[in-house]
């Protein structure tokens, strides 16, 4: 039954994930790692990281990785079409009823009062990662790729793809040495 489980995993992951990929992230992770186990804190991190490096949505190169892992090329379709097609329908549903009550105070409500819903997911995805890393890489190796990546990105407006890229560099050429 792992296709009927690509199915409800995903599909809860992406209808639920209010905001896009980054809401619909907290949620895929809890899909994947804590409710049906297919892959691990460490290889979620991994997925989630190259999954960034390359262009398109993020939901869909996480859904096709793990379907793909899990079910194969069927079960790649499958975690897709769960992941697109609900959304998919609902944006268009959605954006129809959305446009005809733009005025209401209680549309402007409730997409304004979600956020640190939101927020607060993406917090506690950021402490799962944080603690995994600190675990696998040490606190002072964390912190120091934490500043360096955040001084790239921010101060010197380098892409977010290459940080990461560099960060897979190191952490295969220096941290594999250290942790061999």
């Amino acid at each position: 039954m792992d296709w009927l489980d690509l199915i409800i995993g995903f599909f809860l992951a992406n209808i639920l994930g209010y905001g896009g990929g980054p809401a619909s992230i907290p949620l895929m992770y809890h899909e994947i790692v804590d409710r049906y186990h297919w892959s691990t804190d460490a290889e979620f991190s991994n997925i989630l990281a190259l999954g960034n490096a390359l262009p398109g949505p993020i939901a869909t190169k996480i859904a096709a990785f793990v379907g793909y892992d899990v079910y194969g090329i069927p079960g790649l379709a499958i975690a897709l079409a769960a992941t697109i097609v609900p959304s998919a329908v609902a944006l268009i549903f959605l954006l129809k009823l959305l446009q005809k009550h733009r005025q209401s105070p209680i549309v402007k409500g409730m997409t304004l009062l979600v956020q640190p819903v939101v927020a607060i997911m993406m917090l506690l995805l950021t402490w799962q990662m944080a603690s995994t890393a600190v675990h696998s890489a040490g606190l002072w190796q964390t912190l120091a790729i934490a500043a360096v990546a955040y001084w790239a990105m921010e101060r010197k407006k380098i892409h977010p793809a290459i940080v990461i890229c560099v960060a897979f560099a190191y952490g295969g050429i220096v941290l594999s040495q250290t942790m061999a």
